[in-house]
């Protein structure tokens, strides 16, 4: 694996680990679809209409109202609904944290982080939080510990461990960066699709990095998806590295982590396109 060049980064965020720290709570005003299949087999063509008064949804609870606040990126709105949980949960002072960090307010953030681990050290999304307060402050180090407690904590959060490759690319450490990604690709094939970026609504160790370390950060992870035989995945992350600056052409053209490629429509495009 060729070494990367990497100047200095800061890291944070790419919005809310809070739908993966907050995936037990229910939607505001969620109602259930009868299933149509059901419907059918279960009312004959005489039968009477029903009269009776269907019962209303639940009214949404303050952490719900806030989460929805999140989803919108009100993050001061939600942070005010997030105050008025009573009595406040460990998930709750995680997501208002991750509203602070979004504000660029590390120091609020960590007072939030913290608040959560009182309540429940083994919270896993906190310590991932925590882990990109310090990526951001380029305490790579101590990232990787907090990185290293949440996945000892949840082992099979692919965010996590993307979250851990990115940090140890940071800190040269390819070959252990690449290993984290294969991890993380067995447990989501699509981890690494840049269109995905915005589905794990939580911090995340690489979204406000300088572009030649998001550039560096694309390439390997090109490389880790077409040795894993995910072409679409190494295409869409190639395309971003020579979007950022990084790739070039012949470097492509002679990895032999793209052999596989080579012979594709979409990896000749690819390179037709960078001429």
């Amino acid at each position: 694996m060729p070494a990367f060049p990497i100047i200095g980064r800061i890291s944070a965020i790419s919005l809310l680990v809070i739908l993966q720290a907050a995936s037990h709570a229910q939607p505001a005003v969620a109602v259930p679809q009868f299933p149509e299949s059901s419907l059918a087999a279960a009312s004959p063509v005489d039968a009477p209409f029903d009269t009776s008064v269907q019962p209303s949804p639940p009214a949404p609870t303050a952490e719900q109202r806030a989460d929805s606040l999140m989803v919108q990126q009100r993050y001061q709105a939600a942070i005010d609904a997030y105050s008025n949980v009573k009595p406040p949960t460990a998930s709750s002072w995680n997501k208002m944290g991750i509203a602070y960090q979004m504000l660029f307010d590390p120091t609020n953030a960590t007072r939030c982080y913290k608040e959560s681990l009182k309540i429940d050290p083994n919270h896993s999304g906190t310590f991932n939080n925590l882990a990109t307060l310090e990526d951001s402050r380029k305490n790579f180090a101590a990232a990787e510990r907090f990185y290293r407690q949440a996945l000892k904590i949840d082992p099979n959060s692919a965010r996590t461990l993307k979250n851990l490759g990115t940090n140890l690319t940071l800190q040269h450490r390819y070959s252990e960066s690449a290993e984290m990604y294969s991890r993380a690709l067995v447990l989501d094939p699509h981890i690494l699709d840049p269109h995905t970026e915005g589905k794990y609504s939580g911090p995340t160790a690489g979204a406000l990095a300088p572009i030649k370390v998001r550039g560096e950060e694309s390439y390997l992870s090109a490389r880790t998806c077409a040795r894993a035989g995910l072409s679409d995945c190494a295409i869409a992350q190639l395309r971003k590295a020579f979007n950022e600056g990084f790739a070039t052409t012949k470097q492509v053209a002679t990895d032999e982590d793209f052999e596989a490629l080579r012979q594709t429509p979409e990896f000749v495009r690819l390179l037709a396109e960078q001429q």
